[in-house]
């Protein structure tokens, strides 16, 4: 008598049971039906939150620092803003155009007058660097008292109220 094995195929090997659906992948979250869910819900959405903060104290040597470093700033501006306006107006004829109404002004016998003498680019940089440091040591010295006044005057009142947002 011969053993017949029952999972046995004719064409030979063991019988293997298919899935009627591709298997999917983890992570995709599909239910039977078909329709994608996600694994994972999001929150809800939360109502923005308010502080209502007070700056009741600022610090005068981070308003020194910061003061001096935009009006350092402020000042390479002026000096470079100087230096184009100079290029600017000699290049489009500018200086040309002024002595030469100068000169018709004047008249002859005045022996002439040239504005470049006068304002020559070497003057007006050093015109600019001279109204730039003082710009500096101003703007500084300025930004650290109104930051001691508002000191002071927040001792008394109690300093600015700020509404922060979390949008």
């Amino acid at each position: 008598m011969s053993s017949t094995n029952s999972n046995a195929r004719p064409g030979g090997g063991p019988r293997v049971k298919t899935p009627a659906r591709p298997a999917q992948r983890p992570g995709t979250g599909q239910s039977a039906s078909g329709n994608r869910q996600p694994l994972v819900k999001p929150a809800p959405k939360a109502k923005a939150r308010k502080a209502r903060l007070l700056v009741s104290k600022i610090d005068p040597w981070s308003v020194l620092k910061m003061s001096f470093l935009l009006s350092v700033a402020l000042g390479v501006v002026t000096v470079v803003a100087a230096i184009v306006l100079w290029t600017v107006l000699d290049l489009t004829g500018i200086f040309d155009r002024v002595n030469d109404l100068l000169g018709e002004i004047a008249g002859s016998e005045s022996g002439g007058f040239d504005l470049r003498e006068f304002a020559s680019l070497g003057q007006v940089v050093s015109f600019a660097t001279i109204i730039a440091v003082v710009n500096v040591l101003l703007l500084t010295a300025l930004s650290m008292l109104s930051a001691v006044l508002y000191n002071i005057a927040s001792t008394l009142v109690g300093g600015i109220g700020v509404t922060l947002t979390d949008d």
